[in-house]
């Protein structure tokens, strides 16, 4: 089961054998705790894992972890029965190997409410020949004849704070010691974020 939750610690840089400086990313993955073997509606069966602490979990989170402890992050994804998963089991980074392809989701950061040419890379206006106050305006939002803004219209928002995954990633190193793996390039979320690292087995197209 080639699956882990963890947690973004920053990123930083990993000189290889030949000199070359990879930037990565590093994160404290594991050791995740299966919490829960079940299948879901469709049939297919689905492993619970947790990771982390809490301080002061529900009634519900009591009664269904008892004995395995307080975690701060829960997930569930389908695992196949020949696996022989069972509740109480612990998974931690000797599972990834360096060389692995993995995609990775998180929490993007959230910057609030911003306009088109940040939001959307819009390029503005230009800086002269009457364009006073108009720099960063979105322009013309629709036609005249339907006398309606139509759904979609690119304009100002809320940006970031919603789930992003980043596919077919290399892992680089694996401190087994310590379980903190290093991820090739940038990954979603800030500093101390939880992430899913799920293997794509190299494909890009892996959800």
């Amino acid at each position: 089961m080639k699956v882990l939750l963890g947690k973004k610690i920053e990123m930083s840089q990993v000189f290889t054998d030949d000199g070359r400086v990879v930037p990565v990313t590093l994160i404290q993955a594991g050791p995740c705790t299966v919490t829960m073997v079940r299948k879901n509606p469709a049939g297919q069966q689905t492993a619970v894992l947790g990771f982390g602490e809490k301080n002061k979990p529900n009634k519900a989170q009591k009664g269904e972890w008892k004995d395995l402890g307080n975690f701060a992050l829960t997930r569930e994804f389908p695992v196949s029965e020949e696996a022989g998963i069972e509740r109480g089991q612990k998974i931690d980074v000797t599972a990834f190997e360096p060389g692995d392809k993995v995609s990775i989701s998180g929490t993007a950061k959230g910057k609030g409410f911003q306009g088109v040419v940040k939001r959307h890379n819009f390029s503005g206006s230009p800086a002269s020949h009457g364009h006073k106050d108009q720099l960063r305006m979105p322009g013309s939002i629709g036609a005249l004849g339907p006398q309606k803004v139509f759904k979609g219209t690119k304009m100002g928002g809320r940006m970031g704070g919603q789930n992003v995954t980043v596919k077919n990633l290399e892992i680089v190193q694996v401190d087994t010691d310590r379980n903190i793996v290093a991820v090739k390039g940038a990954v979603p979320g800030c500093r101390g974020g939880f992430v899913t690292i799920t293997s794509s087995d190299g494909n890009v197209w892996h959800k």
